[in-house]
């Protein structure tokens, strides 16, 4: 039974969390006071400006969110950056006052510059990149275009996606190929101790790799350029799920070395709402067949159609969104991948001490090059009232995800993170039961 969280005694009330609040706005820079809506926020600072407090602040009042209700489940759903929006919206607005072809002739040319500002970000060519609609379609285009036959295996982390592990077990299912599930230290303090259970699962039928670059229940970072030298030493296809790593760490395919790689834009990139990328390596393109065959395909069944362009032939698309895709591109460029991945370990490593002086016991590992944003505590006590509350009476919205699970991104301030290990101590005994 979920006890009434606004009759419980602690600390604080949500009466007197908002008069806090409140106040503490009012004393705050201009950029946590919030911008007027219709306003445009202020500029980031100069990239070479020292990445100070002061300069998050900067970056947090490029969105849209209020302060009573501050996101901190970067692993679910981002807010978008108020470039980004407003990219949509205008570009939206211009199709709904003239959707004809003509006007519309001026997408094609928005939406390769948002593959080749995708393509840049993670060190690929841009004929490498299927801008497609989120991880999930990404994932199956692999799981259903890899070519196997019955009797081939494929390895998959028990900490995958459903869309990266439930996904194989269908095809199992329809076509005879044999999936391994492979597990991992529940705490893990090695990088050996996350590629040994891998590597000893690969044989000589093993065909496919697929692995997820952070996981969502865990927080567990795997060593993916490790894992993908001993699986393509055997010729074996590695498959990344990016989910949790494109926008939050920086990340390098070419030296990750992964065949292919599926990402959602609504996640860390904080870019447009159903959109995301599949990378599949030159090399691979022209051995896996797509999932879906739409418009913009061609008339053959092996058509000059650009790379991995062939993946994103998916029908009538949301034009707009894809242009914004660039927009997001530009938003992480003016920050620099480097900062942000440092940005988000610095947050997490705050937020993961604050759960170990809570005694709450870590899921994820507190090593940062174990781990990435996704930070997660066992919970004894009652979930669902721990995250009411964390809400409710302090603001921060997480999930239930593997325990109590707060992922922090640049649009976090060190407050706010703050206000969270408060909040869980204020929550202690609804926490730890």
């Amino acid at each position: 039974m979920i006890p009434n969280l606004r009759t419980m005694k602690r600390p604080s009330t949500r009466r007197t969390f908002l008069a806090t609040l409140a106040a503490g706005a009012a004393a705050a820079p201009a950029a946590l006071s919030g911008v007027r809506p219709g306003t445009a926020p202020p500029p980031l600072p100069h990239p070479g400006s020292p990445r100070d407090e002061s300069y998050w602040e900067l970056v947090r009042a490029q969105f849209a969110f209020h302060e009573e209700r501050v996101p901190m489940n970067a692993a679910n759903l981002c807010p978008s950056p108020r470039a980004v929006a407003a990219r949509v919206e205008e570009l939206t607005r211009d199709i709904d006052r003239d959707c004809s072809f003509n006007n519309r002739a001026k997408f094609r040319d928005l939406t390769e510059a948002s593959r080749g500002a995708v393509a840049a970000q993670l060190g690929v060519s841009a004929d490498e990149i299927a801008l497609v609609r989120n991880t999930s379609e990404a994932n199956n285009t692999i799981n259903n275009g890899v070519p196997l036959r019955a009797g081939d295996e494929v390895v998959i982390w028990d900490q995958n996606h459903p869309t990266n592990n439930v996904a194989w077990e269908v095809r199992a299912a329809r076509f005879g190929i044999v999936v391994k599930r492979v597990s991992v230290p529940p705490r893990p303090t090695t990088i050996e101790a996350l590629i040994d259970p891998f590597a000893a699962a690969l044989t000589d039928r093993t065909r496919v790799l697929s692995l997820t670059h952070v996981s969502n229940v865990s927080g567990i970072r795997l060593p993916v350029r490790e894992l993908c030298e001993v699986a393509q030493r055997r010729g074996i296809h590695v498959h990344m799920d990016g989910a949790q790593s494109w926008g939050a760490l920086d990340v390098d395919l070419r030296g990750l070395g992964c065949d292919s790689y599926a990402a959602s834009a609504h996640k860390w990139f904080m870019g447009p709402k159903e959109a995301g990328l599949l990378y599949v390596r030159e090399d691979r393109i022209g051995e896996i067949w797509p999932n879906i065959v739409a418009p913009g395909w061609g008339s053959d069944a092996d058509p000059d159609v650009r790379g991995a362009r062939k993946f994103e032939s998916l029908g009538q698309r949301d034009d707009a969104c894809l242009a914004a895709v660039g927009t997001g591109a530009e938003f992480h460029a003016a920050i620099g991948a480097a900062e942000v991945e440092a940005r988000v370990r610095r947050l997490a490593t705050v937020l993961k001490e604050g759960m170990a002086e809570l005694e709450m016991t870590p899921v994820t590992p507190m090593d940062p090059d174990l781990s990435g944003g996704v930070c997660i505590g066992e919970v004894p006590g009652d979930r669902r009232a721990a995250l009411d509350g964390l809400y409710e009476e302090h603001g921060i919205a997480g999930a239930g995800t593997g325990g109590l699970r707060l992922c922090p991104h640049v649009y976090n301030t060190m407050a706010h993170v703050e206000r969270a290990v408060e909040g869980m101590r204020a929550l202690r005994e609804v926490i730890l039961g």
